[in-house]
Parts: structure tokens; C-alpha cells; sequence
């Protein structure tokens, strides 16, 4: 379950669904300007609908496994069952993280009767669930399992065996705990504008009972250690596979627009340097690298994309196209610490909006230079002065209305997540509304703009007898229940 491909940024996961996927439609990524940039692949979607149910695709099917893992549970003595709840615990965070995905990117979904195979042996049609209902289940789930491993105690021999199988967290009972709390406060924020009232409640309690609600916060250190603090599934030992292939074969290695051009560069940004390589051009046989950071507009048309491509900036070699160590991304402390900085500016005090955001923004930028320096990276590591002014003084600074600081908080998160979290920040990108990104409108019928969901692919809609009661709502226009904004 853990061992999965749809997790860390393999070359299937990142360029089969990705990267023509939500990184076209949130912009965290560039794509070529054709007619057909908005619409989506279904065989490469089937393939991603599968690796989330069955175990023998690229995302080693977490649902099947566990309720495989149920079956096998529920046949234990009482005694072994206590020994073995923190393997179904563990694994019922990592299923819940997985599921939020699947409801974000299609709405319903089949879950509670999905894997009759595994439970019965026999196929049954599983009915697709309420997508909000769902979301309800995963919340609920996700404080249940917290509360778990804040009181779990394991025995001498559980607790061993437990370390060596989970290839995640290593058997550290606390990081799942602030796993399960940092997922649960991802998901409430995410409703926060269809159910503000319910969302208000359980975030402010989490957050007013830090020490019965640990997160993944980096304990609001900007300098931190995102290798010991984030949610990160290392590359196996043996992974020799880099990002190059993916990110180049279809072109997604440009710097996007709005990222560097309206965002990083007229703050000077410190993290730009290990982001982005200035690029260049070949003059002779002699390589004369571009004076400036730069990304290219979004608005060149694809033959102005192909010629004019070598004038602007690109992703960094060392910490991207080349790094074989990058890891897959579940939750930093970057990101928590702006769910933070929302909640306060919306329902509590702004100072402490203020230090939330602030930790969040500089812990961006210890975590993009972290993975400049797995790649091998010969950048210098930003002055802490430099973070200072950049996080203090900068138009990035914690200033202004509200709404303004709001929009703030959204568009450094959504540069967060990047195109590694691509799917998260189209997910945010639908809710929230930032960054204003300019959405160029393509040509093809039907599929000029970006789509508010991906519609089902035709393996599930074609082999589901359950597929009439969702047909109604299978288009690419209808809208995730959270957003709503």
C-alpha cells in the first residue's frame, strides 16, 4: 500500500496524469497551447481511477489492500487484533489521504462497497457515495485514528516489526498522529466555505489544543528539517529514475508565467535561484546562458512556444529534472502552517495569522532548497537576512486587508505545492479562486476552458452498473461540493 508509485513523482504518475492533467488546469506546470490542452486522456485517467482500487497497477491499490487488510483483521483473536490495530490504523490514514484525492478530482466516488472481491470473493458493483457524505467519513476517521496513535502504546515485539514494514514513518507514532491531524485540518478547510460553521468549529479546537492536536507545523521554525518534519515517501534504495523524462517529453519544464513572473520575481523571491535555471541558447557551439530569470506568457500560441522556448527560464536541473532523490510529497509544513494563517485571518487573531504565515513561507523556501541539495545541488543556501526581508518586508509580507492577506496566504500556497502537488493545487485553486491566473481559451469544442472536475473514465462508466445514478453530474462543467466560492 505504502509502496506507491501514485505517491511519489514516477515517471507514469507525473506524465500520464500530472502533468497534462492538474497541472495544465492549476498552471503549476507549462503545457503546450493546443486545442486539445484542456482535455483529459481517459485512458491515462482509467489507469489512475485503478491504481487507487486494485493492487496490481503503479499505486499499489490502497482500497483493495485494505480491505484486504480488514478481512485478515477481522479473523484475529481478540489479543493479536490489539497487537496488529496499529498496521490498520496506519493504513486507514494513508487510504483516507488517498480517498480525499479521488472525491477532489471526480466528486462521487465508489468506496464503502468498493472491494467486495477482496471481502467476499465475488464481484459486486459497488454504488458510488456522496461526496460530501464521504468527505464526513474521512474526517470523522482521520480524528479517530489521531486519537489512536496519541495513546497507543505498542508491545516490545509489535513495535519493531512495525518500524521495519512502514516504509513512510518509520514506526514514529507521533508523525502519524500529526499526519492524521494535518490531513483532518486539509479536509476541513477545504469545506470551509460550504459548511463554514462546522469547519469553524473543529479547526479552532484543533488549533486552541495544539497539545491534543499536534500537526505537522515545523513547530513554526522557518529553518527546519522538511526531511525529519514533512509527510514524505522516500524513493526506494534501489530508484535510479529521475524526473527528466516525464517533464520533458511533453514539454513541462518551462517555468510557468504567473509562478516566477507574478509572484517570485517582483519580490525577489529566494527561492528562484533552486527553482529555475535561466536557461539559454546554442550561438555557434558555444552555449550563452539568458541574462535574467524569466518565464515565458502563457498566452504564446504553441508555434510561438517551440520557437522562442530557449529565450526563457526552465526548472532546475539538480533539484528537478535531474534528482533522482525527490521525494513523494503527503503534507509539509509549509502547507500546514498557511491552513493555519487562513483559519486565524478568518475566524481568529491576524497576529497569529501573521506567524503562521510567515513560518509557512519560510519553510518554502528551506523546503525547495532541501531538494536542491538531495539533487546535488551547488546553489547557495539563502541568507537568513535575505529570508528575513523576503518574508518581512517584501510586497510578500503579511500586509494589507483581509481579503488581501487572504489572497496572500492562497496564492504562496498553491507556489507551494508546485508542480509536485499539482493535484492540490488545483484543488485549492477551484476553492479559493487564486491565484487570477489568465486561462487561455483553446479551440476545441467543448473543452475550451479547463474543466471543475475529470469526468469518469470510460473503464468505470462502461463496466459499473451503479454509473446511471451519477451520469446526470459526469460533466466536466459540474462542480466538487466544496466549491462553492
Amino acid at each position: 500500500m505504502l509502496n506507491s508509485d501514485r505517491v511519489r513523482p514516477a515517471y507514469w504518475n507525473q506524465r500520464t496524469f500530472l502533468a497534462p492533467h492538474p497541472a495544465v488546469y492549476s498552471q503549476t506546470a507549462s503545457f503546450a497551447n493546443a486545442s486539445e490542452a484542456y482535455r483529459q486522456i481517459d485512458g491515462y485517467i482509467g489507469n489512475y481511477w485503478s491504481d487507487f482500487y486494485y493492487p496490481a497497477g503503479n499505486g499499489s491499490g490502497p482500497l483493495g489492500v485494505y480491505r484486504a487488510m480488514e478481512v485478515t483483521y477481522a479473523g484475529l483473536p481478540a489479543a493479536e487484533q490489539a497487537n496488529q490495530e496499529v498496521y490498520m490504523q496506519a493504513a486507514k490514514i494513508f487510504l483516507y489521504d488517498q480517498t480525499s484525492k479521488m472525491v477532489d478530482l471526480f466528486g462521487d466516488v465508489p468506496f464503502t462497497e468498493a472491494g467486495s472481491l477482496e471481502t467476499t470473493s465475488s464481484i459486486k458493483d459497488p454504488k458510488f457515495d456522496d461526496a460530501k457524505a464521504l468527505y464526513a467519513t474521512l474526517i470523522k476517521g482521520l480524528d479517530e485514528a489521531a486519537t489512536y496513535f496519541g495513546n497507543a502504546k505498542l508491545s516490545a515485539a509489535v513495535a519493531p516489526a512495525f518500524s521495519k514494514s512502514d516504509i513512510l514513518l518509520f514506526g514514529s507514532l507521533d508523525k502519524w498522529r500529526r499526519y492524521a491531524n494535518s490531513i483532518r485540518l486539509r479536509l476541513l478547510m477545504r469545506t470551509s466555505f460550504v459548511d463554514e460553521t462546522t469547519a469553524r468549529t473543529a479547526v479552532l479546537n484543533m488549533l486552541n489544543n495544539s497539545a491534543n492536536y499536534p500537526l505537522v507545523d515545523g513547530n513554526g521554525v522557518g529553518n527546519y528539517s522538511p526531511a525529519s518534519t514533512d509527510i514524505l515517501l522516500q524513493p526506494l534504495t534501489t530508484n535510479t529514475n529521475s524526473l527528466r523524462s516525464a517533464i520533458t517529453e511533453i514539454n513541462t519544464y518551462f517555468a510557468p508565467d504567473y509562478a516566477l513572473n507574478k509572484i517570485m520575481l517582483p519580490v525577489n523571491d529566494p527561492r528562484i535561484p533552486f527553482v529555475y535555471d535561466k536557461f539559454g541558447q546554442t550561438v555557434g557551439s558555444t552555449f550563452v546562458p539568458n541574462k535574467n530569470y524569466k518565464a515565458m506568457p502563457v498566452t504564446y500560441t504553441s508555434n510561438q512556444q517551440d520557437t522562442a522556448f530557449t529565450k526563457y527560464s526552465i526548472l532546475d536541473s539538480a533539484t528537478f529534472i535531474n534528482n533522482i532523490k525527490v521525494p513523494g510529497v503527503l503534507i509539509t509544513a509549509s502547507e500546514v502552517n498557511f491552513l493555519k494563517a487562513e483559519a486565524y485571518e478568518r475566524w481568529g487573531s491576524t497576529s497569529n495569522a501573521l506567524t503562521a504565515y510567515n513560518a509557512g513561507l519560510a519553510q518554502s523556501v528551506s523546503f525547495y532548497y532541501y531538494l536542491h541539495t538531495i539533487g546535488s545541488g551547488t546553489a547557495t543556501a539563502p541568507a537568513a537576512a535575505d529570508v528575513a526581508t523576503f518574508v518581512n518586508t517584501s510586497a510578500s509580507a503579511y500586509t494589507g486587508t483581509s481579503d488581501e492577506k487572504l489572497a496572500k496566504i492562497w496564492n504562496q500556497k498553491w507556489l507551494n505545492f508546485g508542480f509536485l502537488q499539482s493535484d492540490q493545487a488545483w484543488s485549492e485553486y477551484r476553492r479559493t479562486k487564486y491565484p487570477k491566473l489568465t486561462i487561455v481559451s483553446q479551440t476545441l469544442v467543448g473543452f475550451e476552458l479547463p474543466p471543475n472536475r475529470l469526468t469518469y473514465p470510460s473503464i468505470e462508466s462502461a463496466n459499473n452498473s451503479n454509473y446511471n445514478s451519477v451520469r446526470s453530474k459526469d460533466t466536466r462543467t459540474i462542480k466538487i461540493f466544496w466549491d462553492v466560492k
